[in-house]
């Protein structure tokens, strides 16, 4: 199981997508479970980390999706998402990941089309005019 954030700009309604570092895809910040944090405390921690992004992380998840991740061997193991929303707060240019990403928002319709993952086009097309 992984988290992820889906880092969303309360006054605009846009969502926040990142680069992956090995293939340049456009994905929501994500990682794994962190000991000693909640998993929407984890996901926030990944948007800090892979985004810049600080906000308020809802505790309730967005939805669920399984993806196959694409390991260093050559080889994909399946994995289950949780995704929750994070309302952002601040953005800073200054974070641990900054020259390994691109970060870019869009409205979450476009944000659907941009990524691959079919459960994640269905969350973030859910967020459309929400």
């Amino acid at each position: 199981m992984q988290v992820g954030a889906v880092c969303r700009d309360p006054a605009t309604g846009r969502v926040l997508l990142i680069t992956s570092r090995g293939t340049g895809r456009w994905v929501i910040p994500k990682g794994w479970p962190m000991e000693g944090r909640t998993l929407p405390g984890a996901a926030a921690q990944e948007a800090w980390e892979e985004a810049g992004v600080r906000g308020r992380v809802h505790p309730t998840e967005l939805g669920r999706y399984r993806y196959d991740k694409g390991q260093d061997e050559g080889f994909a193991i399946p994995v289950e998402m949780r995704v929750f929303l994070l309302e952002v707060t601040a953005l800073s240019d200054d974070f641990p990941e900054q020259s390994q990403r691109r970060r870019q928002w869009f409205a979450p319709a476009k944000a659907a089309q941009h990524v691959d993952e079919p459960g994640l086009r269905r969350i973030l097309a859910r967020l459309d005019g929400r």
